[in-house]
């Protein structure tokens, strides 16, 4: 099946993170599986499309969203790309293939109200854990960056003198986010601190440490978050992610370019911005309602 050379491929040609790759993986192994289960099936020649629409029927049968059927179509295309590009294949069964229409949802975002509770400084205990984590929550929100960026900072990332921060995104393409004084106050208690407890002054040293002064991971980064956000916050999901979500929406809802987002963000396209102009659209109707006399 040549699924090992692509996840090699993937992994040392196309860079893709360790989350990608391994939800890659994932996606092939299911395939595989179905293939053989059903078809008996163990070369990617025998596969049709005939066969590939079968697998798209049996995820929704068992109640996968067309959200994720079309992730994992996604990851198929790029795998069936590398196999016709080294030759393995020489028709592509996806070309037929409509994927499977999906809801758009818009997303869900922190108000600014419940934002300058959540950073008021009297949330958190002013030891080095909490000041740690009160900059965590201010990385996400002042930044915009994904998890993923923020575990991979290390100390030369983070210029306290021209108040930027470079971050390496998908990919490992790099992009130069501005601070201001409010993070800039913060980030030098926590580095103060920091100093105190762990030898993590070298530039190549992570930023961010967990209590044991060692690096720390997607799941520690999350529980921190919800942790907080649980505290202000209604909302269903309560990740890192919601946070970007928040930096996104808030920006445009003050008056920044959607250009200057996409730049902020790291998007590769304009398009995967514009979805924060909804909530912002949404915000707009709700002002003119209540204030148009005609409304």
């Amino acid at each position: 099946m040549h699924i090992e050379p692509f996840i090699q491929y993937i992994r040392s040609e196309k860079r893709y993170s360790t989350h990608t790759i391994t939800a890659y993986a994932t996606d092939l192994d299911q395939f595989y599986h179905f293939l053989l289960d059903n078809y008996s099936i163990t070369k990617i020649n025998s596969v049709t499309t005939s066969i590939i629409r079968s697998w798209i029927m049996e995820m929704i049968d068992t109640g996968i969203s067309s959200r994720t059927v079309n992730r994992k179509l996604s990851t198929l295309k790029t795998y069936y790309r590398f196999l016709r590009r080294n030759d393995i294949i020489s028709e592509d069964p996806l070309v037929k293939i409509i994927p499977p229409r999906t809801n758009k949802h818009l997303p869900e975002f922190v108000n600014q109200e419940q934002m300058e509770l959540l950073l008021d400084k009297n949330m958190f205990s002013q030891d080095f854990s909490g000041v740690r984590d009160q900059l965590i929550l201010k990385f996400f929100y002042f930044t915009g960056m994904r998890s993923s960026e923020l575990i991979q900072l290390n100390n030369s990332d983070v210029d306290i003198f021209s108040q930027q921060i470079r971050v390496f995104g998908k990919r490992k393409k790099e992009r130069i986010i501005p601070f201001g004084k409010r993070l800039l106050e913060t980030i030098h208690q926590y580095t103060r601190l920091r100093e105190k407890h762990f030898e993590t002054n070298l530039a190549s040293s992570p930023f961010f440490v967990t209590d044991k002064g060692e690096r720390p991971y997607n799941k520690y980064v999350y529980l921190i978050v919800h942790k907080y956000l649980s505290i202000v916050s209604t909302l269903n999901k309560k990740s890192p992610h919601i946070l970007r979500h928040t930096f996104a929406t808030h920006m445009l809802n003050n008056g920044a370019d959607l250009n200057a987002i996409k730049e902020l963000l790291g998007h590769t396209s304009l398009s995967a911005t514009q979805v924060y102009t909804h909530n912002t659209i949404d915000k707009l109707k709700s002002i003119y309602k209540q204030a148009h006399p005609r409304a």
